[in-house]
């Protein structure tokens, strides 16, 4: 089976593909396909978001289409940067001017009230356009002072792990293996609750 990502982002790319081969998936890159439509990711939840980028490319090519749509919402912030996480700062995918901003709008607000969780939504959609899976995952935290770790992915070097009762705890999320931060971070969640609810329609047939 082959399914269509909905993203040019080679590092999701390689995150779905470890996941998605032991269930004999192939996921390509939308090159690979000649190119999908550009969407306007303008739903107000990253669900929503993620299901019209899902629905557009499916469309596209006529074969089913994985999109995601992620990112980080800060308490202190009223929930910012949320849907807007990639382009924050004005330009899509900036990491390093979204990052800056984040910090300047947290300067002085101490690390109780920094507060933060990340969230991924998947959504999977069949040749004809139709929604057939939508999972969420989440992972909590709290916004670091300043960058820590060597990762360079999105909100990552801010993003301090909190949850109780794992080893990642009190580490950030730019200063774990790839292995290390699947197991807890809200991609991986979300992509192993994907992979549950596709075994269980292979199941159903």
């Amino acid at each position: 089976m082959k399914i269509l990502l909905a993203s040019g982002n080679k590092k999701k790319h390689a995150e779905f593909t470890r996941i998605l081969a032991p269930l004999g998936i192939e996921v390509l890159l939308p090159a690979s396909v000649g190119g999908i439509p550009d969407v306007d990711e303008d739903r107000p939840t990253f669900a929503g978001n993620a299901a019209k980028k899902a629905t557009s490319a499916a469309l596209a090519h006529g074969m089913w289409a994985l999109a995601d749509d992620s990112g980080l919402e800060v308490d202190a912030l009223g929930g910012e940067p949320g849907v807007k996480s990639a382009r924050y700062a004005g330009e899509h995918g900036a990491d390093g001017a979204n990052n800056a901003l984040l910090l300047h709008k947290l300067a002085g607000v101490p690390d109780e009230r920094r507060t933060a969780r990340v969230t991924c939504a998947l959504a999977l959609s069949a040749e004809d356009g139709r929604i057939v899976v939508e999972v969420q995952g989440h992972a909590y935290g709290r916004i670091l002072h300043g960058p820590r770790g060597d990762g360079d992915f999105g909100y990552d070097p801010l993003f301090l792990f909190t949850e109780p009762g794992f080893a990642q705890t009190g580490r950030g999320f730019a200063e774990l293996a790839p292995e290390e931060k699947a197991l807890v971070s809200h991609r991986g969640r979300a992509s192993r609750e994907l992979v549950a609810r596709l075994q269980s329609l292979r199941a159903l047939r």
